[in-house]
Order: structure tokens, then sequence, then C-alpha cells
């Protein structure tokens, strides 16, 4: 009988460097367009802005062919799209706003967009094995604390518009929330991978829930305890509803008990309905979202409405790229970039940009799933969960759904922080992906050892022969 060999796990490479090309060519063919609908003639930096872009992603295309071979061919193609479409809509506010080219937004975000690329071609190059990045969990929880409560530093933290979420050195800010997001997920899938079973098998059955012992509750009520300080002191409602559903997540994702889900629930609810009770800022925040069209709350809700009437009159295909007015929207290439691209690409637009948002989530869950270890499974769980509910959360505030918390679009809005952060978690999706697709290591040509046949036994006649386990066994001529 013939052995039949298994044909080579193909690396995808090439169909990725193919979705990288026609990525690159949506953006430049959206900033073409942009010239001729405000302008009358095609860009003169058009080659420029379309060349870096392509530059910066066949860099990171050829890592991924010397590094990772094996690494999803989708997840680059996807974020460099939704960042070079970001670039036109931010390119096209600075044209509203007749900002000069030194002080165009535009070129701040270009910068930053090669540094988040290069961030995650460094990752991408020196994360050999993401395994070992669990050696650091304790680690990773004392720089994540310290990095989301950095703000509070007197003479270091900055309150911008209310939150106190950035640093400053100098000239330039930064917020250091974006990238304790990335070091906590470490934090919770090491911890997690190795408390999973008194997690899950210990605790007390109450109706259908099976509720935790309360050691057990320790980990839920400090994060709890965290989120809230971040809430009450930085006044930053978006970090602490991320940093808390997170770790509800990848609570549920290790456990598979729903008992988790309800007490983190409840948790929240008691923790914002206290928040809404105590805290002025809160309390309007809240205001805003129920009764934007009351003249009380006229002026703190102006930027909402007329991010909702931008997008309604953008209607089922928008006004056209160039064509509308997003630039009355107060700071609408970072808070609200999503009601522009509702207003100017319409609904249709506004769908295909959240199908591409969901395209890349589901890529990491499904990271999540084929990769083998319980590290890494939870790790690019918590990566692709943090980028969902950052999505929601940013979406659901501009439309209305929740309250407006301050987070921003992932790779779209202006914001190096944000860029950069993102563009970290995209190469340690690629690093955990190779390990997920990269074929089992082949055993069947090693060389083993074959026990020796027993010999036959002394009566010769019987044609039997006795095996290690001592039960004469029948042996057919």
């Amino acid at each position: 009988m013939a052995l039949v060999t298994p044909s080579p796990i193909r690396t995808r490479r090439n169909v990725e460097l193919i979705l990288l090309v026609l990525a690159v060519g949506i953006a430049v063919s959206a900033y073409g367009y942009l010239g001729l609908a405000t302008e009358g003639r095609l860009p003169g930096d058009m080659v420029t802005y379309g060349g870096l872009l392509a530059v910066f992603a066949l860099v990171a295309h050829a890592v991924l062919r010397l590094r990772a071979r094996y690494a999803d061919p989708v997840i680059l193609p996807i974020a460099t799209a939704i960042n070079g479409l970001g670039l036109v809509v931010i390119h096209r506010l600075d044209l509203a706003e007749k900002r000069p080219i030194m002080e165009s937004f535009a070129m701040r975000q270009m910068i930053w967009t090669g540094l988040g690329i290069g961030a995650c071609v460094a990752v991408i190059w020196f994360v050999r094995d993401h395994r070992g990045l669990a050696r650091y969990t304790y680690t990773a929880m004392a720089v994540g604390l310290a990095l989301l409560l950095l703000p509070l530093v007197p003479f270091l933290g900055r309150q911008i518009y209310g939150a106190r979420i950035w640093i400053g050195i100098g000239p330039l800010s930064f917020q250091p929330g974006e990238l304790a997001k990335i070091v906590l997920a470490v934090f919770f899938a090491g911890y997690l991978v190795t408390a999973r079973d008194s997690l899950s098998l210990v605790g007390r059955k109450i109706l259908f829930l099976q509720l935790p012992r309360a050691r057990d509750l320790g980990p839920l009520l400090v994060s709890w305890v965290i989120s809230l300080l971040v809430l009450v002191f930085e006044r930053d409602l978006g970090s602490s509803l991320l940093f808390f559903g997170l770790f509800i997540a990848l609570l549920y994702v290790a456990t598979e008990r729903t008992s988790w889900i309800v007490i983190g629930l409840l948790l929240f609810s008691g923790g914002a309905f206290t928040a809404w009770t105590l805290f002025s800022h809160v309390q309007l925040r809240v205001a805003i979202w129920l009764h934007p069209f009351d003249p009380a709350n006229s002026d703190n809700a102006y930027q909402l409405i007329q991010g909702l009437y931008g997008m309604a009159s953008g209607g089922l295909l928008g006004t056209g790229l160039g064509q509308g007015r997003p630039d009355i929207v107060p700071f609408a290439e970072s808070d609200f970039i999503a009601a522009a691209i509702g207003e100017e690409l319409g609904l249709t637009g506004f769908f295909a940009l959240l199908l591409l948002y969901a395209l890349l989530v589901e890529r990491g869950l499904r990271t999540a799933i084929g990769v083998r270890d319980g590290f890494g499974k939870l790790f690019a769980a918590g990566l692709a969960f943090s980028m969902a509910l950052q999505i929601f959360v940013v979406v659901g505030g501009v439309t209305r759904v929740i309250p407006l918390t301050g987070l921003t679009m992932p790779f779209l809005a202006s914001g190096g922080s944000s860029l950069l952060s993102n563009w970290i978690i995209v190469g340690l999706l690629l690093r955990i992906s190779d390990a997920a697709r990269r074929p089992a290591p082949d055993t069947s040509a090693l060389n083993l050892p074959i026990a020796p046949s027993a010999p036959p036994s002394s009566s010769g006649s019987s044609g039997r022969v006795t095996p290690s386990g001592g039960t004469p066994t029948e042996v057919t001529p």
C-alpha cells in the first residue's frame, strides 16, 4: 500500500501581498478622489502619500516572510486599509480647516503610522515565541497599573477637556492607558491560565449559577475597584470600561462559567450607578446621552448633536468624500471621525468600515482558537476583545447607544498613542497566528526503538508465542 504524503501548508504570503496592494490602492484612490472633489485636480502629494504608505506596508510584509511565514495573511492588509482611510479623512478635515502643511494632523498621523508599523515590525522580529511573555505575568501587572495611574502623578499628568489621561514632557503628550491595556492583557492571560481550575471547578451552585469561592473573587474585586478609581480620579469612563470588561471577558473564556459574566455585570452596574449619584462629570455624560436636545444641555451636547445631524444628512450613500461639512463637529478628526465617515460615505460606507473591523476581530479570535497553548489562546482572545470593545464603545457613543467615553477608533482616528498601541496589537496577533498556523512537527520519520518479539515456546507444535504480557496469542501461519 502506497504512503500518501500530506500536502504542505501554504504560507499565503502572496495572498497577503495582493491584499496589501488592494488596501494601498483603495487609500490612494480615495486620496485622489478627495483632491478632485475639493480642488478639481489630483493632489500634488498623492504619489508621496501612496509611496510612504506602500513602503511601510511592504516592510512589514517582508519581515513576515522572514520571521513569521505562517502568520495570518488578512490581518496586516485590513489594518493598512483602515489606517489609510483614516489618513484620507484626517487630510480632508485639514483642508476644511485650512491648516498649513507643517501643522496638519494628517502629516502628524503619517509620522505616527510609520512609528506604529515600526513597532509592529519590532514585535514580530524580537518576540520569537509569544509563550515567553508568560514569564512576566506579575511584572506586567505592576507595569500595567503604573501606566494606568501615571497621569495622576503631579507635574507629569495633564488634564485636557476634563479628563486626566495624558502625560506630558515638554510639547509632547501621550496616553499611557493605551499601552496599559496590552500589558494588562499579558497579566490577565498569564494569571488565568494558571488559576483557571480553581476558578472554574470550585464553588457553590445556586439555582443555575455556580458561584465561585469568596477568595477566588479577589482578582475580580480588585479589578472593579481599580476601574472605579480610574473613573473617579482620571474622569476616564472609556479606560475604566475597557479595563474591567477585558478582565471579565477573559474570565469567561478561561472558565466557561456564566456566573462570572453575571457577577461582573452586577459589579459594573453597581459601580456605574454609584458614580452617577456621586460625581458631577458622570451625571453630565449621562444627561448628554439621554437628553442631548434639551436646551439645558445644548452647550455641552453640541458635539454630539452636530455629529448626529451630519450622519443624518449623509443618508444611505453619503454626501460624497469632500462634499460634506464634518468640520462643523468639534474634534471630528479624533473623537468623532466615525461621524465624519457616516456623513460623507453614508450608511453604506459606515457599514463597510464596521465590516473591516469585524473581519479584523474575527481573525484575532480565530487565532485564539487555533493556537495550541493556553496562554496564547487567552492572550489572543484578550487582544481581539479589547479592540472589539473599544470599537463598540466609540461607535455606541457617537450613535447615542451608550454615553460618550472619550476613546478613539483604532487605526482610524488622529492620535499617536492609539495608533502605536493598536499596531503593537497587530504585531502580537501576527506572531501568535504564526504559531497557530505553523504545521506541527512531523514525528513519523523519527527512528523510534522497536521492542523485540518474544521467542517461540518450547512446544514448537502449538504455533503460539507468549508476548510480554504473558498471555498466549494464536499466530496464523
